[in-house]
C-alpha cells in the first residue's frame, strides 16, 4: 500500500501528457533495474513485449509493480519473484483485459523464464487483451 500512496502523489504533478508518460516509463524501467538478476531478465522482456504487441498500452507502476495500462486502468502487470518472495515470477491480467473464453479463464501466469515461444505466446495474450 505504501507503494501505491508513494506512486499515487507524482500522478497528481503537473505538465504534458507526453511529460508524464516519459516519467511513467522511467520510474517502470527504474523498477526494472531494482529486480535481482532472473526477474530483471523476464521483466526487461515482458517490458519489450509488450511495447511491441500493445503499443498503445501506457507502462507505470501500480502497487510498486510494472504495469502497463489502458485509458489509467491497468491491464497487465509483473510481479517479481522477490517482491512476496515466492519460488516464480507472474504475469498477471487486471480485469480491463479483454481474455475472457467462457466462463471461466486465467488471470495470471506463473514464469520462471522465458522461452521465445512463451514470448510469443504473451506477445499474443497482450494483444488480446487489448483487441
Amino acid at each position: 500500500m505504501k507503494d501505491r500512496a508513494r506512486e499515487a502523489r507524482p500522478a497528481a504533478r503537473r505538465g504534458s501528457k507526453a511529460d508524464r508518460a516519459a516519467a511513467d516509463e522511467a520510474a517502470v524501467l527504474a523498477k526494472i533495474a531494482e529486480m535481482r538478476d532472473t526477474d530483471r531478465a523476464m521483466a526487461e522482456r515482458l517490458h519489450a513485449v509488450v511495447r511491441a504487441h500493445a503499443p498503445g498500452l501506457a507502462p507505470k507502476l501500480w502497487y510498486g509493480m510494472p504495469a502497463y495500462a489502458e485509458d489509467g486502468k491497468v491491464v497487465c502487470f509483473f510481479q517479481s519473484a522477490q517482491k512476496f518472495g515466492t519460488r516464480y515470477a507472474t504475469l498477471g491480467f487486471g480485469d480491463r483485459a479483454r481474455l475472457d473464453d467462457g466462463t471461466m479463464w486465467p488471470a495470471a501466469y506463473a514464469l520462471r523464464e522465458l522461452t521465445a515461444a512463451d514470448e510469443a505466446r504473451i506477445g499474443a495474450l497482450v494483444r488480446r487483451a487489448v483487441s
